[in-house]
């Protein structure tokens, strides 16, 4: 009997089967899918369970820590404060963070903070994990600290670090701070069950990650761009299990939600700036998200990526549309839009399975989801 609830229109009913696969074969053990096409909301899907041991089911308001997938709020809110004339992307990052210039920043942008070539992808002081919790001191060490390098057509993914860095130029601008502005300008606005920062409130709604196999940095030299930033400080999958991990703000890897909270806003760049009758930004500031802003091997990653203003664009290794983006998370979540086909696909899950920014499970679901909206 099938696991999965929810529903399709007809058009896109083969993704009750890939979804009801993935469970049956245990792939997924709890997940939900959520697609808008041209405006409307043509898969709501959910199932399997929120717990290992599968003894509480997976429910349509299911929360689940989405890790790297929370970029994509992060980036939505830069450009709505780009269209409001309050952010210039080309603005070096101290004319709104004066204390970011030491140690020869002076020339960073702000745009680099949005592609990941700033070079500041982790913290050279030695941090705790749970020293994320603290705003002021994650982001003053790395305003204080000299980039790890200085070419800056190189993109080094800032794992966890982008977050705070974009986070702490919209607190300058807004006067508070990112996980705030976005409850109140972006998810409020149009009913979203998304939090950067869990209230306690919202505790029984949401189902631990399931940890992967752990990261093998062997042959790997411990002083690498890679290690550096993907240990500094260690973060492994185990943290969102702890409340302090869940309330904080991380902007860059510690949202909750689901796959219809994350479509519902990420619809947004679908729509190039509206959604649900809700205008967010310009066309004109949407078209900027698609502008190449760097490409070629990713020095943590490893992989072919390009990146526009915060989105992942179309490479050699991801071969989406000319007018697609995307971003995933720790171990499966991800987010596709289409603005060629008005398509945003999302996937959220709790079983992680080996991978930074997505794997196999949410690609064959975008597959399904292009080849039906095509049809």
């Amino acid at each position: 009997m099938t696991q999965v609830h929810g529903s399709t229109t007809d058009k896109f009913a083969r993704l009750i089967d890939v979804f009801d696969r993935s469970l049956a074969s245990g792939a997924d053990v709890g997940a939900s899918i959520a697609i808008f096409h041209q405006g409307e909301l043509v898969v709501d899907l959910w199932g399997g369970w929120k717990d290992e041991a599968k003894t509480e089911p997976w429910e349509r308001d299911t929360l689940v820590n989405v890790w790297s997938t929370t970029k994509t709020m992060t980036f939505l809110v830069a450009h709505m404060l780009a269209d409001r004339g309050e952010l210039d992307f080309n603005a070096p990052v101290s004319s709104y963070w004066p204390e970011f210039k030491a140690n020869g920043k002076e020339d960073i942008e702000v745009r680099h903070l949005m592609n990941h070539t700033a070079g500041l992808s982790g913290w050279q002081e030695p941090l705790q994990a749970q020293d994320l919790a603290n705003w002021e001191l994650a982001t003053s060490l790395l305003a204080a600290q000299k980039p790890w390098w200085d070419d800056r057509t190189k993109s080094g993914y800032h794992a966890v670090s982008q977050g705070f860095l974009i986070g702490e130029v919209v607190r300058r601008i807004t006067g508070t701070t990112l996980g705030q502005f976005f409850k109140s300008e972006v998810a409020d606005v149009l009913h979203a069950d998304f939090f950067i920062g869990l209230p306690e409130s919202e505790e029984e709604r949401v189902s631990l990650v399931m940890p992967p196999p752990p990261e093998d940095f062997s042959g790997v030299a411990p002083d690498s761009i890679a290690v550096r930033t993907l240990t500094q400080p260690p973060v492994d999958a185990l943290m969102p299990h702890q409340r302090w991990w869940r309330e904080a703000e991380i902007p860059a890897a510690n949202g909750h939600g689901n796959a219809l909270s994350v479509a519902t806003i990420q619809q947004i760049i679908a729509n190039n700036g509206h959604a649900n009758g809700h205008r967010f930004f310009r066309e004109s500031t949407g078209d900027k998200i698609f502008q190449r802003q760097v490409s070629g091997v990713d020095q943590v990653l490893g992989v072919d990526l390009a990146f526009g203003l915060g989105y992942g664009l179309a490479s050699n290794d991801v071969p989406i549309g000319p007018r697609g983006c995307y971003w995933g998370g720790y171990g499966g979540s991800l987010i596709m839009m289409d603005q060629d086909l008005n398509l945003t696909i999302a996937y959220m899950m709790n079983k992680m399975q080996s991978g930074l920014v997505g794997d196999t499970r949410g690609t064959d679901i975008s597959l399904a989801a292009a080849m039906a909206a095509m049809s």
